[in-house]
C-alpha cells in the first residue's frame, strides 16, 4: 500500500475570494479526483472556472441565493460532462464543491464552510478525498488524535489551535500506526484552514495532503513590498516588473504586469 502522503502547495483561494453583497452565497471548487483531467466548472451554462487540474481549488465567487446547474466537463470540452448537479446555495455562506472520487465514479462533495476566524486561534478541518485510502487519524506526533476515524468523504469538525509550527503524523484509524509523518506544519492565528486527503493509497498519483486557506487576513492590494501601505516604493516595483509574468506585482493574476495592475495599485495608494 503506497501511502507516502507529501504536503501539497497551498492554495490562497479564500484570500483571493472576489467581492460579494452580504446576502450572497459564495462558492469554490476543488479538484480532488486522483485520474481525473483538468476541467472546467460551468454555472447555469456558463463558464465559471476554466482548466482546473487535480489538487486546485479556486477563489470563492459570490452568487445570489438559488439553485443552480453545476455542470463540470473536460477542460476545453462542455460536451464531455463528467458531473452535473443542482445545487442550492443559501444566502451568506460559504460552500466548497469537490469533485472527488475516481473518474469513472467522479461526483460531487458539497461542504459547507465555516469560514468565522479567530484571532487568537488558527481554525482547520479535515476531509478524506482518496477514493482508496483506509480510514485514517490525524494526531500530534507521538500525541493526541486531532481528528479520528476519517473515512473516504467524512469531514472531520473544525478544531482550533493556537498559531504556530506542529508535527503531526497519519495513523491508520485506531491504531498507533504512524503510515507518515508530517513534521513543521504551520498555521496562523485569524486563518481558517482545510486540510484535504487527496489521491490513491494504491496507485499514482500517490496519497498527499493538500492544504487550502479558506479565510484569513486579506493582503492589501498592491503593497509590493509589505509595509502595511501603498506608496511610491510600491509603485517602483510594478514599474520595475512592467510587461513580465509570473510576478507579484500582476495583482489580477491575468499573467502580465500592465495599466490594469497599476489601476488597482493606485485605487489603494495610502
Amino acid at each position: 500500500m503506497n501511502l507516502s502522503l507529501r504536503l501539497g502547495a497551498v492554495s490562497l483561494c479564500g484570500l483571493l475570494a472576489t467581492s460579494s453583497f452580504a446576502d450572497d452565497a459564495r462558492v469554490r471548487v476543488v479538484h480532488a479526483s486522483p485520474d481525473a483531467p483538468a476541467v472546467d466548472v460551468l454555472v447555469d451554462g456558463s463558464v465559471a472556472f476554466s482548466n482546473l487540474a487535480f489538487t486546485e481549488s479556486t477563489m470563492y465567487a459570490a452568487l445570489p441565493e438559488g439553485t443552480y446547474d453545476v455542470n463540470v466537463t473536460a477542460a476545453g470540452d462542455p460536451g464531455a460532462s463528467v458531473i452535473e448537479a443542482m445545487v442550492m446555495l443559501d444566502a451568506d455562506t460559504d460552500y466548497s464543491v469537490v469533485a472527488v472520487n475516481t473518474l469513472a465514479n467522479i461526483e460531487p462533495l458539497v461542504l459547507v464552510d465555516d469560514n468565522t476566524r479567530d484571532p487568537d486561534n488558527a481554525r482547520i478541518r479535515f476531509v478524506h478525498a482518496s477514493p482508496d485510502a483506509p480510514a485514517v487519524d490525524i494526531a500530534l506526533a507521538g500525541g493526541d488524535v486531532l481528528f479520528g476515524d476519517i473515512e473516504f468523504k467524512e469531514i472531520g469538525d473544525y478544531l482550533a489551535v493556537p498559531g504556530g509550527t506542529y508535527d503531526l503524523e497519519v495513523r491508520l484509524a485506531g491504531t498507533n500506526a504512524v503510515v507518515l509523518p508530517l513534521p513543521g506544519i504551520q498555521v496562523s492565528n485569524d486563518t481558517v484552514y482545510t486540510v484535504f486527503a487527496m489521491g490513491f493509497a494504491f496507485d499514482q498519483p500517490a496519497l498527499q495532503a493538500v492544504v487550502t486557506i479558506d479565510a484569513g487576513p486579506i493582503p492589501l492590494p498592491g503593497d509590493l513590498n509589505g509595509n502595511g501601505m501603498v506608496d511610491g516604493k510600491d509603485l517602483g516595483l510594478l514599474l520595475e516588473d512592467w510587461g513580465r509574468a509570473d510576478s507579484p506585482a500582476d495583482l489580477n493574476g491575468d499573467g502580465t504586469v500592465d495599466g490594469q495592475d497599476l489601476g488597482l495599485l493606485l485605487a489603494n495608494w495610502s
